[in-house]
């Protein structure tokens, strides 16, 4: 068998990226992540809708133009003549309604908390957005590193088929044991070929945050460090909790303008009538105001449902405080573990393999162990270095999403 022909392939499938790749590293792909993006712009567009709205909270509302015949007989000898008795005249009035101070300090509070809730809900929506384009970043970056020790794998097993080769032509070596080669070979292509697959994959996710094909991760990764404490502390920042403060202090506006219908609105109305010359015309001014006599059945209902509202607020605000404090502890355990793991690997199983790998080489030269030996110790150690980049992965990904998500690194 040819073993070159066939090596070539397997070392083809991991192929490096193009060279006119976009180039990027991990504190540029955040920051891009924060520009151009849909969901974001919408946010945004959400903000600035609510502040347009919040102009004219509290103003007051448009005045009501009024028309018409007042006093018209239809009946008797005067029916239907506009000139004929004197209160029979043509009406045209403005009337303006002037809700009460109150309400209208209340409807520009419920404005500024529309307004903060919004603001809040465009900083979790940036959260998530960078959240997902550094995690879609780290895969693509350990799917290259990956791919770079595949091929050196490759490579180095490749260099066996030779000396399998010479082995079993000078009868050393049992015909059996060049097929190892092959077998080894075909254990690294078959992770080269999930690793492509990763790096597709992130590059995909990637590419929804930064636009452009092939995308390559420049530069090291993140530190697989974090600092509990300081996360701990900057749970009551998180965004999901600066939503449910956002919404409570909006229920509490609500509260202030149902109580506000309590108090009594004006209103104003002015109107000019013409009737017959002989009669002369009039003007009119009139005010009014409304009286809340029935709060019991009216008003104190609704106050009671804002209450309520704002109390259903505080508790699910309480209630989502133990969910993130909960699911933080969670995700600090999951780090924790990815971390001993991947120390446990890198320390204790990588120099064991090492040490395997280059006993078993000597040996084979000295004669005294067989190639599948070594063939065997290679391709092992090739499987775990493949295996501790990925439990590093892990690792730096956990620790990435404790400094995304609860605040370290606010978006």
């Amino acid at each position: 068998m040819n073993w070159k022909i066939f090596w070539v392939p397997a070392a083809a499938l991991i192929a490096a990226p193009a060279a006119h790749a976009q180039q990027i590293d991990y504190e540029e792909a955040l920051r891009q992540a924060r520009v151009e993006q849909p969901l974001l712009e919408a946010r945004g567009l959400q903000v600035e809708a609510q502040r347009k709205a919040a102009e004219a909270a509290d103003e007051l509302p448009d005045p009501v133009l009024r028309g018409g015949i007042a006093n018209l007989p239809i009946t008797g000898p005067a029916a239907f003549d506009l000139d004929r008795q004197l209160p029979s005249q043509i009406q045209v009035g403005v009337e303006q309604a002037i809700p009460n101070l109150a309400k209208r300090h209340a409807r520009a509070s419920m404005a500024a908390s529309d307004i903060r809730l919004s603001e809040a809900r465009l900083g979790m929506a940036s959260r998530d957005v960078v959240l997902a384009a550094g995690q879609a970043w780290i895969s693509l970056n350990y799917a290259q590193q990956r791919h770079t020790v595949a091929q050196g794998a490759l490579e180095d097993l490749g260099k066996l088929v030779p000396v399998a080769r010479s082995a079993v032509a000078a009868g050393s070596a049992r015909p059996a044991e060049s097929l190892e080669v092959r077998r080894a070979l075909l254990d690294i292509a078959d992770a080269s070929t999930r690793i492509k697959a990763d790096q597709e994959a992130a590059q995909a996710r990637l590419a929804r945050y930064i636009p452009g094909e092939g995308v390559v991760a420049l530069g090291a990764a993140p530190s697989a460090e974090v600092d509990p404490v300081r996360l701990r502390a900057n749970l009551a920042r998180n965004p999901e909790i600066v939503v449910a403060d956002a919404a409570e202090g909006r229920a509490t506006a609500a509260i202030e303008l149902a109580r506000a219908d309590k108090r009594p609105d004006f209103g104003v109305n002015a109107s000019f009538g013409r009737r017959n010359p002989d009669f002369g015309n009039v003007v009119s001014v009139m005010g009014s105001i409304t009286l809340p006599l029935f709060a019991g059945r009216r008003q104190k209902p609704r106050i009671a449902a804002a209450e309520a509202q704002a109390m259903a607020a505080v508790a699910e605000r309480e209630d989502l405080l133990r969910e993130v404090t909960a699911q933080f502890e969670a995700d600090l355990a999951m780090w924790r573990s990815a971390v001993r793991q991947w120390q446990r690997a890198r320390e204790e199983l990588l120099p064991l393999a090492r040490n395997r790998a280059d006993l078993e080489t000597a040996s084979f030269a000295a004669g005294r162990a067989d190639l599948i030996d070594v063939i065997s110790a290679r391709t092992a150690l090739a499987l775990l270095e493949l295996e501790i980049l990925e439990r590093e992965e892990a690792a730096v990904q956990a620790a990435a999403k404790l400094r995304l998500t609860y605040s370290e690194e606010m978006p």
